[in-house]
């Protein structure tokens, strides 16, 4: 890898593989206007599409945890868990039943405005953190991203909160890091990693009248959050406690490296479109992990960002060792999500940087997101029904 010019974000070891000639308009990075205009565009592509075949409303209650979450807000506005389930973290519950108690709005716009916001967010703190390429790239690859984000789902929270400790380390502002890594954490529980991070490089920096005010934010955000579980279910971890099941092999969530991946693929069919593409997934992060390895430019990154190396590493490990067979091929993508970007700097000489392929793939991962979504095989036979 070669050190690019690049002069943005915190001296950040960014790429480059093209000569140093003034570069066309269409290889300048975007910029951050131009990526809230992508986000909005596939945003209305996204919904447009779904819409088509059937009734959005309908669609976002039907998608993955949304009918889940939306219980969980009604609940905890009326403050009545009779026949609530634990299962799911309880963080964007809460933001959900906060907005819908000030505005007035239904649980399902709540998840829709923080999911489609957070989303947004998260894309502007990428390109504050990394740049535009890495913003823009990150933003439209992925289907599970845009289906959370504009479906609605717990990761555009988590990643908006988690890139925002990011940079408030960079920063330096330690106690509004710890915040919003202990938010992260009760949104979807592997930001532990990223409250680890700070708590280490504060002892590492022997910063003591920090570390222990960010070890009190932690233990406040997590006492507040664990008080209604204990009061109402008995256990203050039921949250976590929810993990421990028969599904996982040999009743570990995390056991050998690649193990679960292969027994669902063998055990469970899936259409082959399915197949490529979670495989895809899985070779293209391994690939990053094989680069960050090997590359000088890479671990200098990490030297250089520490907290960010200490939520990196771990959850690279969780991915592969996630030991549910039924999930952990077929939601790889959508557990990637938030390593996304150091997968896409570690890749960086091998993005093409021109912005009519940025727009190109927005357009079509949108249009293919949303069919995804709703299923392939109803779309087809809505479309041979109407021709």
């Amino acid at each position: 890898m070669q050190t690019s010019n690049f002069t943005g974000r915190d001296d950040l070891p960014i790429h480059e593989d093209a000569p140093l000639s003034l570069p066309s308009r269409w290889k300048i990075a975007p910029s951050r206007r131009e990526l809230l205009v992508l986000c909005v565009t596939m945003c209305v592509i996204f919904v447009a599409f779904i819409a088509l075949f059937r009734n959005y409303a309908a669609a976002v209650d039907n998608f993955g945890d949304s009918s889940a979450y939306m219980a969980l807000a009604s609940a905890i506005r009326h403050w009545d868990f009779t026949g609530v389930v634990v299962k799911q973290f309880w963080g964007l519950p809460y933001a959900m039943a906060a907005i819908s108690t000030i505005t007035r709005v239904s649980d399902r716009t709540a998840l829709l405005a923080i999911s489609v916001i957070a989303s947004f967010i998260a894309v502007a703190l990428a390109w504050r953190l990394w740049d535009g390429w890495i913003a823009g790239f990150f933003a439209i690859l992925n289907f599970d991203w845009l289906q959370r984000s504009y479906l609605g789902g717990s990761e555009p929270l988590f990643v908006a909160l988690l890139f925002g400790s990011f940079l408030a380390v960079r920063k330096q502002h330690w106690l509004l890091a710890a915040v919003l890594a202990s938010l992260a954490t009760i949104v979807r529980p592997l930001g532990i990693f990223a409250l680890l991070g700070i708590g280490i490089a504060l002892l590492m920096r022997r910063d003591w009248r920090t570390l222990m005010a960010a070890i009190l934010i932690g233990a406040l955000i997590g006492g507040l959050y664990v008080i209604p579980m204990a009061r109402h279910f008995g256990d203050p971890l039921a949250n976590v406690n929810s993990y421990h099941s028969n599904a996982w092999q040999g009743g570990w969530l995390f056991g050998f490296p690649f193990y679960a991946i292969v027994k669902g693929t063998l055990t469970e069919p899936a259409p082959i479109t399915n197949l490529v593409l979670s495989f895809g997934w899985i070779f293209l992060i391994l690939a990053a992990i094989v680069i960050m390895v090997r590359s000088t430019e890479f671990r200098s990154y990490v030297r250089g960002h520490l907290v960010e190396s200490i939520f990196l590493f771990p959850y690279l490990w969780t991915l592969y060792t996630y030991n549910y067979p039924h999930w952990a091929r077929g939601n790889f993508a959508r557990f990637a999500i938030p390593i996304l970007p150091f997968a896409l700097l570690a890749l960086y000489r091998w993005i093409p940087k021109d912005r009519r392929v940025l727009w190109c793939v927005a357009v079509a991962t949108s249009i293919l997101a949303a069919a995804s979504a709703i299923g392939i095989n109803h779309v087809a036979q809505v479309v041979r029904h109407v021709l």
